[in-house]
């Protein structure tokens, strides 16, 4: 439930991006979604379709680029995505850490 918001949101930043240039339509938001950010892709597609009526966005095509986290491991410093029930790094076998990949939650783009 907390999409509605943070969609809402993006649709006024689009808005006021379109107007400060004049543009008569969004046509394109590129978003970057991390799976631990806390926020649900699916959902902010589902409440953009339906915020999105009546405004300049209401057109405008929604990319969502999710990002999955990454843990990196505490010997070689390899970056790698987690396993099921294990910290262990694919490579050297030692053990991961979280990072803050995969927490990310911005607009990356605005296409007018």
């Amino acid at each position: 439930m907390h999409e509605y918001p943070i969609t809402k949101r993006i649709i006024e930043i689009s808005q006021e991006h379109a107007n400060k240039y004049n543009a008569k339509e969004v046509k394109q938001i590129n978003l970057v979604v991390g799976d631990y950010s806390g926020y649900v892709a699916s959902s902010i597609e589902l409440y953009f379709g339906i915020i999105a009526e009546g405004t300049l966005c209401e057109n405008a095509k929604l990319n969502i680029k999710r990002i999955k986290p990454m843990l990196k491991c505490n010997e070689c410093d390899m970056l790698f995505e987690r396993k099921p029930f294990s910290f262990e790094c694919p490579s050297c076998g030692g053990q991961g850490s979280p990072t803050k990949i995969g927490h990310e939650f911005y607009i990356e783009s605005i296409e007018i």
